[in-house]
């Protein structure tokens, strides 16, 4: 976590760091993905058969290696909207035989020659855990056994033995499951109240977890700040211990880059009110202390701009430097939240408002592909305390309400110290016209420097000519550190314990 105290503008900033005041854990999870049905995220995307980039199997060569270079722990699948009309078996078996059907969700046509099968071969791969959601849209409870029971299912049953015929002996022991996406929404397929989807999802947890103890579940949140997010907590955080994690939601954007890059702090607010409703849930309905309090579960984030770049047309963001600091921002909460964090999973991970996007040649790392390459890299063991003394930028928020709700400091910080003792300071100078100059308290010795930035905030990434990226330096600790305008730095010290 980070305390903040404001100064004038006139006064040095200081920001204090000690390896010794450990917060929390990060959870390696922090740091994944989601691939949807939608756009080019499957289709041209992590799936390209017929490429000269893609192997045996349909898999595009270069994403999976951009996947294992970020480390990604667990991808979330199928969606999303998408799911709320999908039928698991629809993607299972011989491929010249699965239907195609209308896509409602980004009225598209579904082929199905991706499904569960491929997605847990592409997974094995690129060497990272499947989440799956469940369809509580169109669904029934009847089919979200049945796919567990193919997913995981070790005994002489229907569907694991049409598993095995379809060439797969070994259960996929899938451990994550989501029990629906966005239900709350006007925009999804079979949208629901709090109180009957309380119902619902307390029914199929109950269910589910009989079939296999040992998966996770996670409940559908809305944005952490609902009245949804009220209602369902209390109705499904239960002494029963059905549910482990609870999912929220939230996507940032405005063309104003002062505005865009303090949005993310409504998501820190959102974790933190979501875990305060959590805890009042367990305080109404008597749950003991034996019983772990559900961590938070942030399985679909991002900047995005959904009037730019609309779900509908394939959601190809172009992203700027203003989105990579914002990015970073969303990053550093994450990391100073750490206590709360199960998971989280940045939406998506190839094309559809991604940091990686296909060509027919090859692949474009997008500005926001650096923060979240450095954040995955360096920025895991446990989050430490900072105290940060800077001014603070009193400006318009989006939205408005972080305003009088949450500091909005010129520096975003947070910092983590891994397991061979190195502290990561991550500090995003979000301001586009002014440096800061800073006394770093409690870094010793010469520190290594990756710093993310570029000419100016609306700077893009295209392909062949990639102006956004990371560069490495020292700094020999010496005096203070100047924080350059619109930029990302991480310092990274060996620690004095």
């Amino acid at each position: 976590m980070t305390t903040f105290t404001k100064i004038s503008e006139d006064e040095r900033p200081t920001i204090t760091v000690d390896a010794r005041n450990v917060i929390s854990r990060i959870s390696d999870y922090t740091y994944g993905g989601f691939t949807e049905h939608m756009g080019r995220c499957i289709y041209g995307g992590i799936y390209d058969p017929g490429n000269p980039l893609s192997d045996e199997n349909g898999f595009r060569k270069d994403v999976i290696e951009a996947m294992q270079d970020l480390k990604v722990p667990v991808v979330r699948y199928p969606g999303g909207n998408f799911v709320a009309t999908y039928h698991w078996m629809d993607g299972v078996g011989p491929r010249d035989q699965r239907p195609k059907r209308p896509e409602l969700a980004w009225q598209g046509i579904e082929t199905n020659q991706f499904g569960t099968d491929e997605f847990m071969k592409w997974c094995k791969i690129v060497g990272t855990e499947p989440y799956l959601c469940l369809n509580m849209g169109t669904g029934t409870l009847d089919e979200a056994l049945a796919w567990l029971e193919y997913c995981n299912g070790a005994k002489d049953t229907h569907y694991a033995n049409l598993r095995r015929a379809n060439g797969h002996p070994a259960p996929y022991a899938v451990k994550y499951w989501a029990l629906g996406n966005e239900v709350y929404g006007p925009w999804q397929i079979e949208q629901t109240t709090p109180q009957s989807y309380s119902h619902k999802a307390h029914q199929w947890a109950k269910a589910l977890k009989l079939l296999d103890p040992s998966i996770q579940l996670i409940l559908c949140g809305e944005s952490g700040f609902s009245s949804w997010d009220a209602h369902v907590t209390r109705a499904c955080i239960t002494p029963a211990n059905l549910i482990d994690m609870y999912s929220i939601h939230l996507y940032t954007s405005s063309d104003n880059h002062l505005e865009n890059v303090t949005a993310p702090l409504a998501a820190e607010r959102g974790i933190q009110m979501a875990v305060s409703l959590i805890d009042l849930a367990r305080i109404e309905n008597s749950i003991p202390p034996s019983i772990p309090r559900p961590k938070i579960c942030f399985d679909e984030w991002n900047v995005w701009d959904m009037f730019r770049s609309p779900g509908e047309a394939g959601a190809e963001e172009k992203y700027t430097l203003s989105d990579a600091l914002a990015v970073s921002v969303w990053l550093n909460v994450f990391v100073r939240q750490a206590r709360y964090i199960g998971m989280a999973n940045v939406a998506q991970s190839v094309n559809v408002i991604s940091p990686l996007m296909t060509t027919k040649d090859g692949i474009v790392k997008q500005t926001t592909w650096w923060p979240l390459w450095l954040f995955s890299r360096f920025m895991r063991g446990k989050t430490i305390g900072v105290n940060l003394r800077c001014g603070e930028y009193e400006g318009g928020t989006k939205p408005g309400w972080i305003r009088g709700a949450v500091d909005t400091p010129w520096l975003d910080v947070s910092a983590a110290v891994g397991k061979d003792g190195v502290v990561s300071l991550a500090v995003v100078n979000i301001c586009g016209e002014r440096d800061r100059e800073v006394v770093v308290e409690g870094m010793r010795g010469v520190a290594e420097v990756w710093e993310v930035s570029g000419r100016e905030v609306g700077v893009t990434n295209v392909e062949g000519m990639e102006e956004v990226k990371v560069r490495e330096g020292r700094w020999d600790g010496k005096g203070a550190y100047t924080f350059p305008r619109h930029s990302l730095t991480m310092l990274r010290w060996k620690a004095d314990v």
